[in-house]
């Protein structure tokens, strides 16, 4: 039996995104012509790979199998051209980043200069987005490098066919409106936040969820009062005496007046990562994730060893 690797790659596509619309738009292509190489697969191989599930559809215990492997096709055809890719030396032509926001504005920008003085003839660009947006992203292969974020207390989950270094340890700050009671502390104990209503991230997104999860698991359950992507809008909720907030350090703005920054109890931290696909490690790809290192070297609070 011969199995045809586009076939494969739509199989692993849909395995991946989750339903053929979403296979096929990663892959862009139509839906038929995602639902033809699959009708082709299962002819191939004997077996039903998929079936329906409400409007869409879902891997049988054949296409799990199969996907299984497809994954491992995919990593070893990216593996082969990274490898010819390396025989190039030199790091050119373009690279595509991905990074949540608080790396993207104090990570990336030194990290990037740092490429251009190395390799000018590399082009880089970058796609700001939340952790749960850009590791399938680098999956599906739309990013070459993705800067991620794991809260001690919700750990992002790397797939297998992603490789990954840690950049940083940044510590998580209780940020509380000035005249509450509990700002004149040193350190606040998480389990003595309840009743208090919350600034937050995106709703349903990671960064909410991770500030969701973290008090829960201090019995208490949060009030969420907005949801905004930004912490310095965060902050000045707070600063209005409407909302507390969870505040990483990296890339936080001055604190405005109203605000007092606390430590929390237990100290909670977010472990930042470089991540790549695995088997794609060309030139660029490296001399980005270097540049990456060397930057987080320099990151006060929180590093590894300090």
């Amino acid at each position: 039996m011969t199995l045809n690797v586009e076939r494969l790659r739509a199989l692993h596509a849909v395995a991946v995104h989750g339903s053929i619309a979403a296979a096929a738009a990663a892959m862009h292509v139509t839906p038929s012509g995602v639902s033809q190489q699959l009708s082709k697969l299962e002819r191939e191989t004997g077996h039903t790979l998929l079936e329906p599930r409400g409007r869409g559809v879902r891997l049988t215990r054949a296409g799990h199998v199969l996907a299984g492997h497809a994954e491992r096709v995919m990593a070893q055809l990216a593996a082969a051209a990274a490898e010819l890719d390396g025989l190039r030396e030199a790091a050119v032509g373009p690279l595509r980043l991905g990074a949540f926001v608080t790396a993207a504005r104090s990570v990336l920008p030194a990290a990037l200069t740092a490429l251009r003085e190395r390799h000018p003839d590399l082009v880089p660009t970058l796609l700001e987005a939340n952790t749960d947006e850009i590791l399938p992203a680098l999956t599906r292969g739309d990013v070459d490098v993705a800067v991620v974020e794991s809260w001690d207390t919700l750990v992002t989950p790397f797939p297998a066919s992603v490789a990954h270094v840690l950049l940083s340890s940044d510590v998580i700050d209780l940020a509380l409106p000035a005249g509450h009671p509990l700002a004149r502390r040193r350190a606040v104990a998480l389990s003595e936040l309840r009743g208090m209503r919350w600034a937050s991230w995106t709703a349903g997104g990671s960064c909410d969820q991770q500030l969701v999860q973290t008090l829960r698991e201090h019995n208490v359950e949060p009030d969420i009062a907005c949801n905004v992507a930004d912490y310095p809008t965060q902050l000045a909720f707070v600063a209005a005496d409407l909302a507390a907030a969870l505040i990483p350090r990296l890339g936080r703005d001055p604190i405005p007046r109203g605000v007092r920054v606390v430590a929390t109890r237990p100290a909670v931290h977010r472990k930042i990562y470089a991540a790549w696909r695995a088997g794609a490690d060309r030139p660029a790809v490296r001399a980005c994730v270097e540049a990456l290192q060397t930057v987080a070297e320099r990151l006060p609070d929180g590093r590894p060893g300090s």
